[in-house]
């Protein structure tokens, strides 16, 4: 049975993706799920897969269910499509937009096509990841709980900056967002 590898991009940043490995045989629907989980979204929203071209123009829909809105071609569904009856060539690419309203869209590309079968892994499989994924509701990085630990670890909270100053007798210098000094009234350190 033939394993295909996509690699699926974020499109604003093509520097951020993630390759997911699926049997010819899965659905699209399992594949939606491996990319949710493989840039830790919920499926909570609509989605669906246009077949593509080398230019990422938008073909056939492969939908998550019918919506209430025209068609120009009836779409196929994720849970009654393979993913191996959609591959045309080699290079095969899909768009995949997620959650209409914030409007993820992903570009997934076909990178390999190999004929064995990894026993170790449950596909669709995450075998690679790379750049920091977006959140999906809000910021991500350095924020939240992952703040918090390095505000402790570094006792950011002192400044507005997250730097002090020594001043001449060796006492902490609290400094504005100017660099200027805030509680005495010596020259602007720069």
């Amino acid at each position: 049975m033939a394993i295909l590898k996509f690699r699926i991009y974020l499109e604003e940043d093509d520097s951020i993706y993630r390759d997911v490995s699926v049997k010819q045989t899965q659905t699209f629907l399992q594949l939606h799920h491996g990319i949710l989980r493989a840039y830790e979204f919920d499926s909570k929203h609509q989605a669906t897969f246009y077949r593509s071209n080398d230019n990422w123009q938008r073909g056939k829909e492969i939908t998550l269910e019918k919506y209430d809105k025209p068609y120009k071609v009836e779409p196929l569904l994720m849970a009654n499509t393979t993913i191996g009856s959609e591959i045309r060539d080699p290079n095969q690419k899909f768009v995949y937009v997620y959650d209409f309203v914030k409007n993820w869209s992903f570009l997934v590309e076909l990178i390999n096509v190999s004929k064995e079968e990894n026993g170790k892994l449950d596909y669709p499989a995450v075998v690679k990841t790379e750049g920091i994924a977006p959140s999906q509701y809000g910021t991500r990085g350095l924020v939240g709980d992952k703040l918090a630990e390095v505000e402790e670890k570094y006792d950011l909270g002192k400044s507005i900056e997250g730097f002090t100053e020594k001043g001449a007798e060796g006492e902490d210098l609290d400094l504005g967002e100017e660099g200027e000094e805030s509680e005495t009234g010596e020259e602007e350190m720069e």
